[in-house]
């Protein structure tokens, strides 16, 4: 059974799991705190269009995916100065990529693998290549995001207090929005834009539930990330079944015992 560790494409995959469990469990923390989990959603899939335009393009989906996210995060955090304005341009532009996404595919003369891909995940498929842009990505993404962890952890906290007080909220949240979008483009790998939650949120959640520090509420969520990564990529790999479908449902099958304990009535 162990046999499989041979493989240079499993390999890469553990590889590749390890840097993007991490990365994507540190900024899951902060988009459950800062109550950004529609605009996680919402880059996904724009994500999915700038992957459908490399393709036609005929370049690495990788970049069409970094553009586009990218792109949208600065827009949500110009438009959307408070929390709750943001559902409306995050929900505009998300409809705006989408069209974009269709045209491309539309464009398109052959049958876009490369982007369809995108939807469900390639772990067991990515090259040395690829694990390389996604460490590099992934250890950018976490010294920025502890550059400026103790007024993000602030402005996510009491977003009110922390303005009051001189810390650059809007800025702030521009800049992890770019944070988000580059964890969003190298995650799908693993997950794909359909269940890309399970990797952003999934540890994330479970961790907040036993732990409200957040410097231990995150490193439980970046194991949790990275056990359900590893675990899941073994099953796959024995069973040929998606990579997604075993990381999703140890997510839930941890994420839901943690809750119901956690609300019993002999715990409060």
């Amino acid at each position: 059974m162990l046999e499989i560790l041979q493989y240079p494409f499993i390999q890469n995959a553990f590889i590749a799991s390890l840097f993007i469990s991490a990365v994507s469990a540190i900024v899951g923390y902060f988009i459950l705190a800062r109550k950004l989990t529609f605009a996680g959603h919402a880059f996904s899939h724009v994500g999915f269009a700038g992957a459908a335009g490399a393709v036609w393009l005929g370049i690495n989906p990788l970049w069409g995916l970094l553009s586009f996210t990218i792109a949208a995060a600065v827009a949500v955090g110009s438009l959307g100065k408070q929390f709750r304005e943001r559902d409306v341009p995050i929900g505009i532009i998300l409809t705006l990529a989408m069209s974009f996404g269709v045209l491309f595919l539309f464009l398109y003369a052959g049958y876009a693998e490369e982007a369809y891909s995108i939807l469900f995940g390639t772990i067991l498929g990515i090259n040395t290549t690829n694990v390389l842009i996604t460490a590099l990505f992934s250890l950018l993404t976490i010294g920025a995001i502890a550059f400026i962890f103790r007024p993000l952890l602030f402005s996510s906290i009491d977003p009110e207090v922390a303005e009051a007080r001189g810390v650059p909220t809007n800025s702030l949240s521009i800049i992890f929005l770019i944070l988000v979008a580059i964890t969003i483009s190298i995650s799908v790998q693993i997950v794909g834009v359909l269940l890309i939650f399970t990797l952003l949120v999934g540890p994330a959640a479970t961790a907040m539930r036993l732990s409200k520090n957040p410097y231990n509420a995150i490193g439980l969520a970046v194991l949790l990330g990275l056990l359900y990564s590893w675990v899941g990529i073994f099953l796959a790999a024995i069973t040929n079944l998606p990579v997604s479908f075993y990381i999703a449902t140890l997510s839930f099958g941890v994420y839901l015992p943690v809750r119901l304990y956690i609300n019993s009535p002999t715990k409060k």
